[in-house]
């Protein structure tokens, strides 16, 4: 199994979406421990946002210096069979590091093509599992799930590329109060104990 690991909270320790992700990954190595996992923290070393320059849509100047780590990127992607993701939610949204790794995989003939009847996802093969956190409550139901596109984006998105079904698990509430804060991670910690190795 090759496994890829994104972590995108700026957090550093601190962070929920960290602890949950790291977690998955340990249970999905006590259970494959021949897996091969490849680390990227998405904040720590961020990918620029695209430009002209990366579409090809502008030719009077160089080529971005990225370029290469860009392609790493997608070879990364497209080689892993589980991809694990830590995504906080950032006011209302995914941080903008991991939004300009999605801009790095999301690439027409290569994770998905256009066809006389629409988009069409190439890699469907793919388990993707995530790690959710949120400060406040944005769950179905909740008052304020209007202003959830954390969850909504990401399913979006991979169904876009063919993914249909990613695993995520949600510890919301975090920024509500201590309490709150350790009742929350304990789930999501508890649910990514429960994660099984395909």
């Amino acid at each position: 199994m090759k496994l890829l690991h994104l972590d995108a909270s700026i957090l550093g320790d601190n962070s929920v979406s960290r602890a949950v992700s790291a977690a998955i990954v340990e249970r999905l190595k006590t259970q494959t421990p021949d897996a091969e996992i490849v680390y990227r923290d998405l904040a720590a070393n961020p990918p620029s946002h695209l430009t002209a320059a990366h579409i090809g849509q502008d030719q009077t100047s160089a080529p971005p210096p990225d370029l290469e780590a860009g392609q790493a990127m997608l070879d990364e992607f497209l080689a892993a069979d589980v991809v694990v993701i830590g995504a906080p939610m950032y006011n209302f949204t995914i941080p903008t590091q991991l939004k300009a790794w999605f801009d790095r995989v999301l690439v027409a003939g290569k994770t998905f093509r256009y066809t006389e009847n629409g988009a069409e996802g190439l890699v469907g093969g793919k388990r993707v599992i995530v790690a959710v956190s949120r400060g406040g409550f944005y769950g179905p139901g909740s008052p304020a799930s209007d202003f959830e596109h954390v969850e909504s984006y990401l399913r979006s998105v991979f169904a876009f590329i063919g993914i249909d079904n990613p695993e995520i698990i949600v510890a919301e509430g975090i920024a509500v109060g201590p309490e709150q804060r350790e009742r929350a991670v304990a789930g999501a910690l508890d649910k990514a104990a429960e994660v099984q190795a395909a």
